[in-house]
């Protein structure tokens, strides 16, 4: 067999990163833990910053004939907020949760590329940077998140092109990341996990990659042909010279409604782990909430156009068919939840409460939804506050409230200390008064015809009230918070003290060390259902790192 001689400079350029302490170690590690780590940081910096953009938006309609900005600085400062909420934070914290657990959950000790991991968050970073460099250099975008033609194309300030290019570059982060992830799960399973055999947030995780995968190409096609019209002159989208407006709606929501599903698939992962743990009980239906995960990723690429009723382009019974039908799968997952507290010996701590809200809240969320569903009804709701009010139902009732439960969940793993229960309370209960006084009553006002996406409207339209309303809601949310960062300030100070398992909980990432070792495992118990370390603790065995 012949050898390859690698030379000495080589060598030293591959070999991996000795730094174990300091900034240093953080700066070139190619460790996932410490990836997802930087990750999870990196995105609620932005989520500070866009929950901030959002009280910018509620304070402007707080009454009539708002000051505190202009029309074009209120552009700015909507579409930062979606962009920085969609791409900047849930996104990348559901990245930092894979990175962290799914090595973890499947019994490896790295992920597959490790440098492409690494290299994956600092593009990520790069790309967040780029797109709030915009304001100090000419004006950040406002053309809204969904970067609509031939607004977007025509508009004379330099913000879309930040758009198009600055989301390019998150694009590449993370389909880097999930041909990563992706190749991690088919390839790295411990002996004896089969694909039956992993844990639900696994399973999500491997098909929120696959929709990365199939669903960034289309964007980025798009996005170059923005960025074309916009500086070469080119004429994809610009009627008047044989373009189409119209194929950006396609182009974009082609790939936005799977990205739908790669914003909750992660909250859905999350709570399938939660709730068998705190309802001490086995998830029921396992292999029914697996199947419809992979139904809702194959199914979610036929109803893009549900978005595009009013464009008179697309054909009205088939998308809302679709629409109806793509409820199912998600519906399976409410009697997997449902029918696994059903009879269960509950408790509540603070992760278990963040599940609780959850269902309440997406519920409300997804219902609204199938009701724009139907053309109808969607011609007279689209483009109102009905509309902003399902999207965050969805997706902050879904995915934000997600990300906290799993915060509150794996922080004992993460750093050995477990966050205030208290201080988690009080979190919780903020936000979940404080979402219902934002959201809730923007179903009433779109209902009644107020129009999302202006920075003013008319006293006489009799909205000031309910827009009060919302705003004392958005600023509950944000005190909310503060117990938060108190809580993760007051246990980092903290020595670490927790055990390997402190929830008693039922997958690998519980057979080590709280904090886990650099290399993941000293060894792993075997694993002969999804809950293998539930199954060795009921077996009366030694769970390892226990």
């Amino acid at each position: 067999m012949a050898t390859v001689t690698v030379p000495e400079t080589a060598r030293g350029l591959l070999r991996r990163p000795t730094a174990t302490t300091g900034a240093w170690s953080w700066l070139t590690t190619v460790d996932h833990k410490k990836i997802g780590i930087m990750y999870g940081v990196a995105a609620f910096v932005f989520f500070i910053v866009g929950g901030l953009e959002a009280l910018l938006i509620r304070t402007q309609l707080y009454r009539p004939d708002g000051t505190l900005l202009n029309a074009d600085q209120y552009n700015q400062v909507f579409t930062m907020h979606g962009i920085t909420m969609i791409f900047l934070f849930v996104m990348p914290m559901s990245s930092a949760l894979f990175n962290y657990l799914i090595p973890l959950m499947i019994g490896a000790r790295d992920v597959a590329f490790p440098r492409l991991n690494a290299y994956s968050f600092w593009v990520f970073a790069l790309g967040g940077l780029f797109l709030y460099s915009s304001p100090f250099l000419g004006g950040a975008p406002n053309g809204g998140w969904f970067g609509y033609a031939p607004n977007s194309t025509t508009d004379p300030s330099i913000g879309m092109t930040f758009y198009a290019l600055g989301l390019i570059i998150t694009g590449i982060a993370s389909t880097a990341g999930a041909v990563n992830l992706a190749v991690t799960v088919v390839n790295m399973r411990a002996p004896g996990m089969s694909l039956f055999r992993m844990p639900p947030f696994v399973w999500m995780g491997l098909v929120v990659q696959f929709l990365l995968v199939f669903s960034l190409p289309i964007i980025t096609v798009a996005l170059f042909q923005l960025l074309f019209d916009r500086r070469w002159d080119t004429a994809f989208f610009d009627p008047t010279r044989g373009g189409d407006p119209i194929l950006w709606q396609h182009l974009f929501w082609l790939f936005g409604h799977p990205e739908v599903y790669i914003l909750i698939l992660p909250a859905f992962g999350i709570f399938s782990e939660v709730l068998p743990v705190f309802s001490r009980k086995p998830l029921f239906g396992y292999r029914f909430l697996v199947i419809a995960t992979i139904l809702i990723g194959a199914y979610s690429f036929t109803v893009w156009a549900h978005h595009m009723f009013t464009t008179g382009a697309v054909a009205l019974p088939f998308f809302s068919i679709a629409t109806f039908i793509i409820a199912v799968p998600t519906g399976i997952k409410f009697f997997n939840w449902i029918g696994t507290m059903w009879g269960g010996r509950l408790i509540f701590p603070t992760p278990m409460l963040w599940a609780v809200g959850f269902l309440y809240l997406f519920l409300t969320g997804g219902l609204t939804g199938v009701i724009l569903g139907s053309p109808p009804l969607d011609f007279h709701l689209h483009d109102t506050y009905y509309v902003v009010a399902h999207f965050h139902g969805v997706l902050v009732g879904g995915s934000v409230f997600a990300l906290f439960a799993a915060i509150y969940f794996w922080f004992p793993k993460m750093t050995g200390r477990r966050l205030s229960e208290a201080l988690g309370k009080l979190h919780f209960w903020s936000w979940l008064i404080g979402f219902t006084l934002t959201f809730f009553v923007q179903y009433q006002l779109g209902a009644d015809g107020m129009m999302r996406r202006y920075a003013d409207y008319p006293s006489e339209a009799g909205w000031t009230t309910l827009n009060m309303i919302s705003t004392a809601g958005a600023f509950l949310l944000a005190f909310g918070t503060l117990p938060f960062l108190a809580a993760v300030v007051l246990a980092l100070r903290r020595p670490a003290d927790q055990p390997a398992d402190p929830w008693e909980a039922n997958s690998l990432e519980w057979a080590t060390a709280s904090p886990p070792p650099h290399h993941n495992f000293d060894s792993i118990p075997p694993i002969r259902s999804e809950r293998p370390v539930f199954d060795a603790r009921m077996a009366g065995t030694e769970v390892p790192g226990t």
